[in-house]
């Protein structure tokens, strides 16, 4: 069982995280893929940046970022994953990347640092559980996930 397990930096995000770690050590056979999705470059940002490499690196250094709180669990746990880093529309990119690398399931937390924008037209986490054509498990944030 291969599993997708989204992460942005933020706390909840790593609600998820835990919550994978968690099954792992229960005995589920399953290989993980952290991934982030930065959101997509804009006109003006193609106008200031001096050449698409630029961007590029500080997309994937910003993405890099973003998955830095998960990897270290899971190095901690001494349990092996993939990362990707994606690039557009969150919940679309989720989807397939879930597709792309023939994942199994998607484990994510409830919230995360989504914009204004996701809070007024529904929370990436909710667009990814309509979306997937696998099984979406949505983690909420109690204040005891982050002892476990």
């Amino acid at each position: 069982m291969k599993i997708l397990v989204p992460v942005d930096g933020s706390e909840r995000a790593l609600d998820a995280v835990r919550h994978a770690l968690r099954l792992k050590r229960e005995g589920l056979n399953a290989t993980f893929v952290l991934a982030t999705v930065q959101e997509p470059t804009y006109l003006y940002e193609l106008m200031l940046a001096p050449d698409a490499d630029v961007l590029e690196r500080v997309s994937g250094a910003v993405g890099s970022r973003a998955l830095e709180g998960a990897e270290a669990l899971f190095n901690a746990a001494d349990v092996s994953f993939e990362r990707e880093i994606g690039s557009g529309d969150p919940a679309q990119t989720l989807v397939e990347l879930a597709e792309r690398l023939a994942c199994d399931a998607i484990i994510l937390g409830s919230r995360g640092l989504g914009t204004l924008r996701g809070t007024l037209f529904g929370s990436v986490s909710q667009a990814v559980l309509h979306a997937a054509k696998v099984p979406v498990t949505i983690i909420r944030h109690t204040e005891s996930d982050a002892a476990n």
